[in-house]
């Protein structure tokens, strides 16, 4: 019998390339499997990347899912130690905010995003919260 190792908690993956400028700068470049971060604020993320989607109680719509992408992109380089979590989590959820409100999501859902991050993100920055690989069957 063969068995296959994976992720689990992974509901989207990307299509194509997309790359956005953010106000995150790191000192040095990171480039990882499927993220990119130039020391411009560049970030490319790969055709291939898989993220989780909006979080906690929320419904997964189109004005949350450019943002979530962006955030969960930038948590893992926290939780993988290649960004600043005490420096840049705050930036980081506050760009969620931004995102969200460019693609068209209102004022108090905005608010409520952005509470539940700063309440509820900590410990998703946090290595020990990094997905696990498993083996099934």
């Amino acid at each position: 019998m063969s068995t296959i190792t994976f992720k689990p908690g992974y509901k989207y993956q990307l299509k194509q390339d997309y790359s956005v400028r953010i106000p995150i700068c790191p000192q040095a470049g990171i480039d990882t499997q499927f993220i990119r971060l130039d020391r411009t604020g560049l970030l490319r993320l790969r055709s291939g990347y898989a993220w989780d989607g909006p979080s906690g109680p929320t419904v997964d719509t189109a004005d949350f899912m450019r943002g979530s992408l962006v955030h969960d992109a930038l948590y893992q380089l926290m939780r993988e130690r290649l960004l600043d979590k005490h420096h840049l989590r705050e930036a980081a959820d506050r760009l969620l905010r931004e995102h969200c409100r460019e693609d068209g999501m209102g004022p108090l859902r905005r608010w409520w995003v952005y509470v539940g991050v700063r309440l509820g993100g900590r410990r998703a920055a946090e290595s020990s919260e990094s997905k696990q690989w498993r083996v099934a069957p």
